[in-house]
C-alpha cells in the first residue's frame, strides 16, 4: 500500500470533513486508479488555505485510508463542488476511513512506501473498527 503526503488542512478536510477530490497539477499514474492509499498529512501546513475545523491541525502523520477513483482535469473546477480547484487534475477520492489515532509517520513527495510498522499500525485501527 502507498501513501500520499497532502498539506493540512486539506489532509484533515479529506479525513474529517468530507473533501473527497485530491487537487493536483499531475495526472494520476494508471498502476493507482482504484488504488487503496493512505493519506498522510505533511509536516508543513498550506499557508494559502482558508478551511477550519476539527482535526486539521496534525502534522506527521496518517490521518485516513481512501480509494482513489478518477482522475480527470478541470478547467473551471466546479466539476467536483467546493474542494475542485480551477486548472488541475482532480483525483477523485471514495470508502474514506478517517483513523481514530493519527499513526505518526514521515513523508515523501509523490506516492510513497511507508514502513510496515506504519501500515500494520494502520491496519489493526483498521480491524478494530471493523469488528
Amino acid at each position: 500500500m502507498k501513501a500520499l503526503t497532502i498539506r493540512q488542512p486539506w489532509a484533515g478536510a479529506i479525513a474529517h470533513l468530507g473533501k473527497r477530490v485530491e487537487n493536483r497539477t499531475w495526472k494520476l499514474p494508471a498502476n493507482q486508479h482504484g488504488a487503496r492509499i493512505l493519506i498522510h498529512a505533511g509536516a508543513q501546513p498550506d499557508k494559502n488555505a482558508t478551511v477550519h475545523g476539527p482535526q486539521l491541525d496534525i502534522f506527521g502523520a496518517i490521518v485516513a485510508v481512501a480509494t482513489i477513483t478518477d482522475c480527470h482535469w478541470s478547467d473551471d473546477g466546479t466539476c467536483c463542488g467546493p474542494w475542485g480547484f480551477q486548472n488541475a487534475y482532480h483525483w477523485t477520492l471514495d470508502n474514506v476511513d478517517a483513523l481514530s489515532e493519527p499513526v505518526s509517520a514521515k513523508g515523501a513527495l509523490g506516492f510513497w512506501a511507508p514502513p510496515t510498522d506504519v501500515i500494520n499500525t494502520v491496519s489493526t485501527q483498521q480491524a478494530e473498527v471493523t469488528r
